[in-house]
């Protein structure tokens, strides 16, 4: 929470996952002993200058400053009347395609999952793979195949589970399945091996965790290592470096997706803004937890979340108002 002297107050959110870019307890003092004295008596309509200071301050540490940027732009939002996205120059979409991703072991029970979903008006699914064995992945693929209406958009992400000595025979079998794209195949360092399965592949191949900055974006634009992107606020550092992904993407002919690392309201309201207002965006999100993941979520009112889609927030700022009562419960001292 950042509050000014008038009385207002913005919210941002960090959500940090330790194995793949940070720890809560990081980036708690990250924003405590490094990055708060830069914002006290610091003037929010200076988000810019004032993110500069926290680079030059602090090396790395995205997840703090997006949550530092977010609550900064909630803070003129609120001040100006107007959503986060009109501070971003006006929105191009209202709402965004939903992708819910199918990871359950228990097959059957993911298949229950996408078939009530599917009734709600549902439409886009992300299979899960590479935490099993290369025939336990096609035999999932097989059976949602056989199982979900045939409209339905498939999409695979391997989260870095293919070696890359080996991963083309494998990917080959999957393309038989239709997916949209296949996402990380391979580590995200194997970038000379994500080129080589980009140019392979009929399939379009989504960089995710080799993409983080916008300095990691345009060495995979320059390189031809995919050809989408998934932009997560907490992997580029909040919404003006996530911008910059998006539109270098977008200068390659990369169109890129809204990925998430577990935030709840806060931080994908923030997200729903930055998809609202950049073209490029323009492969959905997976901003499903908090309505269908979560136990809790520390907002008044949830994200609206439903039927196949996320509708961006219409009020001042994020949008977004504390449950104090919920924060207290979920709050570890």
């Amino acid at each position: 929470e950042l509050r000014t002297a008038d009385g207002l107050t913005g919210l941002g959110e960090a959500a940090p996952w330790e194995v793949f870019s940070g720890t809560a307890e990081a980036a708690a003092a990250a924003i405590d002993v490094y990055l708060r004295p830069i914002l006290i008596g610091a003037d929010p309509t200076h988000a810019p200058g004032i993110m500069i200071a926290c680079d030059r301050a602090l090396v790395g540490h995205e997840e703090a400053k997006a949550a530092v940027e977010m609550a900064l732009l909630d803070l003129c939002g609120r001040r100006a009347g107007v959503p986060v996205s009109a501070l971003l120059g006006g929105r191009c979409r209202d709402a965004i395609p939903l992708s819910f991703s199918l990871a359950n072991p228990d097959l059957d029970k993911d298949i229950a999952a996408a078939k009530a979903l599917i009734a709600e008006g549902h439409r886009i699914f992300k299979v899960k793979t590479g935490f099993a064995d290369h025939r336990t992945d096609l035999a999932r693929l097989e059976r949602l195949r056989a199982e979900l209406p045939p409209t339905v958009d498939l999409r695979v992400d391997y989260n870095q589970g293919l070696a890359a000595w080996d991963a083309l025979p494998k990917l080959r079998d999957i393309e038989r399945f239709r997916p949209t794209f296949i996402e990380q195949p391979v580590p995200r360092h194997a970038r000379d091996a994500m080129a080589a399965l980009t140019a392979a592949l009929d399939t379009p191949v989504m960089a995710d965790e080799s993409v983080f900055s916008p300095e990691d974006m345009l060495a995979a634009a320059r390189d031809r290592i995919c050809d989408l992107v998934s932009v997560k606020l907490m992997k580029a550092g909040g919404i003006a470096r996530a911008r910059a992904v998006a539109e270098i993407a977008a200068a390659a002919a990369m169109p890129c997706y809204g990925g998430t690392l577990w935030e709840g309201g806060i931080a994908l309201a923030a997200g729903c803004h930055f998809i609202a207002a950049t073209p490029n965006m323009s492969l959905g999100c997976e901003f499903y937890a908090p309505r269908y993941a979560f136990a809790n979520d520390v907002v008044a009112t949830p994200l609206a979340v439903g039927g196949g889609e996320v509708r961006v927030p219409d009020g001042p700022g994020l949008g977004m108002t504390l449950d104090r009562d919920a924060l207290a419960h979920a709050t570890i001292r």
